[in-house]
């Protein structure tokens, strides 16, 4: 590819230069999360004084109501939970595996545990807790799963069903098994009750049978997909969408200030959308905008990081 080489050396040296900077700022030796799959170290994202005196308010009273009766599921659930929203995602992934110790047949400690190995970059151990949590609900009713971090109009969107196989095609998708992401969307999509897990996940569906080489079944999934859908936080996948239908215009996105290109999730979906459409410049591009952001967290993120790696690789 032309620019290919010129390209891999800028964006080498930007690497270097992360890099080199291996251990923690000053105050922060605790925060180290994760090393990224171009190894670069991660630490805590940061907060804003505000958000963080509210988090850290909400754990402190998670951790009281886990200490006041420690074998209680609910309560070591949300002791995780808050911990991780911190950005203390191995510290959360240990809580998950106590409450796993001590109720081993509850789903949602697999699901909680699955999603910080993905933000912690361990991909296959994602997977197995996913799909070990995916065994769990089989025959089972579905119910909502009560957001840490409520939407505008405080109404829950996901449910236990959705969430594990959301993230199970998420770290499938991130591991580069596209066929078996698909798969695992597809069955969060027949669980989804609403217009934003319907976006959500033919979002996902459709990059993974994009990527997969499926691409006429891919199409068939956007059909669903109209301007007027009832979407309170998934805006930026259902614009997407119609990006990919063709209703939208990519430089509506680029140009919208309230999605600036350093958002991960519209960063990475265009990115995606040309790399699959054949314009690999325009996709290294994008990604590497979205890498030189701070949304390390964000799937987005995590997804342009995979994708340069696998890149660099070819």
């Amino acid at each position: 590819m032309k620019n290919r080489t010129i390209f891999t050396l800028c964006l080498g040296l930007l690497f270097i230069g992360c890099s080199s900077e291996t251990e923690a700022p000053s105050g922060e030796s605790e925060s180290y999360q994760a090393i990224s799959a171009l190894g670069d170290t991660l630490y805590a994202p940061a907060l804003d004084d505000s958000t963080r005196q509210v988090f850290e308010g909400n754990l402190k009273e998670a951790e009281t109501e886990y200490q006041s009766n420690t074998e209680n599921a609910d309560a070591i659930i949300w002791y995780g939970r808050r911990t991780a929203y911190l950005g203390n995602y191995t510290k959360a992934i240990d809580i998950y595996s106590e409450g796993i110790e001590k109720h081993p047949e509850d789903a949602r400690f697999y699901r909680h545990r699955g999603h910080r190995y993905i933000s912690t970059r361990q991909f296959d151990k994602a997977i197995a807790d996913l799909k070990k949590a995916a065994e769990l609900i089989k025959g089972t009713e579905d119910r909502i799963e009560p957001d840490g971090l409520p939407n505008e109009e405080n109404k829950p969107r996901s449910t236990l069903h959705t969430n594990i196989w959301y993230h199970l095609g998420l770290a499938q998708y991130l591991k580069g098994n596209f066929e078996a992401a698909s798969t695992s969307f597809s069955n969060c999509l027949e669980a989804s009750a609403n217009d934003d897990m319907l976006v959500a996940a033919t979002y996902w569906q459709y990059m993974s049978m994009r990527r997969a080489g499926k691409d006429l079944n891919a199409g068939n999934l956007l059909e669903p997909i109209e301007q007027e859908m009832d979407i309170i936080e998934n805006e930026s996948y259902h614009k997407l969408l119609l990006v990919f239908k063709g209703v939208f215009e990519e430089k509506s996105l680029l140009d919208d200030t309230e999605t600036p290109l350093d958002n991960a999730t519209i960063g990475y979906g265009l990115g995606n959308w040309h790399y699959i459409n054949g314009r690999e410049d325009r996709a290294e591009e994008l990604f590497r905008k979205v890498y030189e952001g701070d949304q390390w967290n964000a799937f987005g993120y995590i997804a342009a990081e995979t994708d340069l790696a696998r890149l660099f690789e070819n």
